[in-house]
């Protein structure tokens, strides 16, 4: 861990001089943007002059600054958050802008995020939500993990990178039974590899602005990979946009069966890798709106009658789910299947969050049948 901070430290070293100019040039086009009409941002409402003077002469460790951590957001004034952690000392160093930041965004008075706690998975009380197969069409659980230690994209490096990765698959190597599988590294990917991660939508991309700026897609393609098991039913993502985002899934309704699968991967993988967290944040991640359980547990489901009702959205809020189109945020359903995923990540166990899903999913199946 101490070798791997001081190869950060130097490697990530930029003269203050620089750092501050770039710092100033970033607050001026941020705070001389007009709010709503040219920037809503978080970021824009809770970094105000006070707020600033307080925190920009502060570094992290790992000397992360506040440049780093507004820089998305001051370079692409349409952003929703704009705030990015530099690594996971952030979260300390510039504590007041992040927490104004996650009250915000997660709806919370306080932060006080209890300890993880994923139940027990041999005694589940749920299985085949959807047992008649005619609405679930796959079900989805996911959560993301930084590497403690390691900055997050605005702060890392090329070696960094490379060295996640290879512990990563180290880990990977010795996981047991249906998580077994090989690491696909996208760096020198065969054609034939890349095509078949592009058929199964496991191939992600470095098309997104916001993240670009955050640094997210720095020496694109090194240091990424994706794992996964022959039945891709168990995946992990490396250096997407956090460190480390472990997917379990498969066709149908089956959320007892993804939920174990997901938690004992977790479980193999905690043997050997250690993930960044913080009593009271939870798993701290990349983006502020990911941190607390990281969990994002989702189904695709055939809902052609609930979702034309004008009140469908407000439905879904209530049991705090949120609706997607199938392809991510901002898309269209297709053929009346909607992506319906837990909105709650902060302020809850793992579990809570899995149950919450569970239960809206339901309750949606049973309004669905009675239109």
């Amino acid at each position: 861990m101490y070798k791997n901070y001081c190869n950060q430290l130097e490697q990530q070293k930029q003269p203050q001089q620089e750092k501050m100019s770039d710092l100033a040039e970033l607050w001026k086009k941020l705070s001389g943007a007009k709010y709503p009409d040219e920037c809503k941002s978080l970021l824009k409402q809770c970094l105000t002059q006070e707020l600033f003077d307080q925190l920009k002469d502060k570094k992290t460790s790992l000397n992360g600054t506040l440049a780093d951590c507004i820089r998305s957001g001051a370079k692409n004034l349409d952003s929703g958050v704009g705030l990015y952690a530099c690594d996971p000392e952030a979260y300390t160093t510039f504590k007041p802008l992040f927490d104004a930041v996650i009250k915000m965004y997660h709806k919370v008075d306080t932060i006080n995020h209890p300890k993880p706690d994923f139940g027990d998975i041999s005694k589940l009380d749920f299985g085949d939500i959807d047992p008649s197969g005619e609405m679930i069409v796959s079900t989805r659980v996911r959560v993301g993990r930084s590497h403690d230690g390691y900055s997050f994209p605005p702060c890392s490096n090329k070696e960094a990178r490379i060295d996640m990765l290879k512990k990563t698959e180290e880990a990977c190597a010795t996981l047991p039974g249906e998580l077994a599988g090989k690491m696909y590294r996208l760096e020198g990917m065969s054609k034939t590899d890349e095509q078949q991660l592009i058929d199964d939508h496991f191939l992600f991309k470095n098309d997104d602005r916001m993240l670009g700026d955050a640094g997210g897609y720095a020496d694109w393609p090194i240091g990424r990979g994706i794992f996964h098991n022959p039945k891709k039913t168990f995946l992990v993502w490396v250096n997407e946009e956090d460190h480390l985002r472990f997917i379990s899934m498969q066709m149908g309704g089956n959320l007892g069966e993804v939920y174990k699968r997901l938690v004992s991967g977790i479980q193999e993988l905690e043997k050997k890798l250690t993930f960044a967290k913080k009593d009271g944040y939870g798993y701290l991640t990349f983006c502020p709106t990911n941190l607390g359980t990281t969990c994002r547990a989702s189904v695709h489901i055939r809902i052609p009658k609930l979702s034309k009702l004008p009140e469908f959205k407000e439905f879904c809020e209530k049991l705090n789910l949120q609706p997607r189109g199938i392809h991510g945020e901002h898309t269209e359903s297709v053929g009346g299947v909607f992506d319906i995923s837990n909105k709650r990540r902060l302020g809850l166990t793992e579990y809570e969050a899995i149950q919450e899903m569970r239960k809206g999913v339901e309750e949606i199946i049973k309004k669905e049948k009675s239109l």
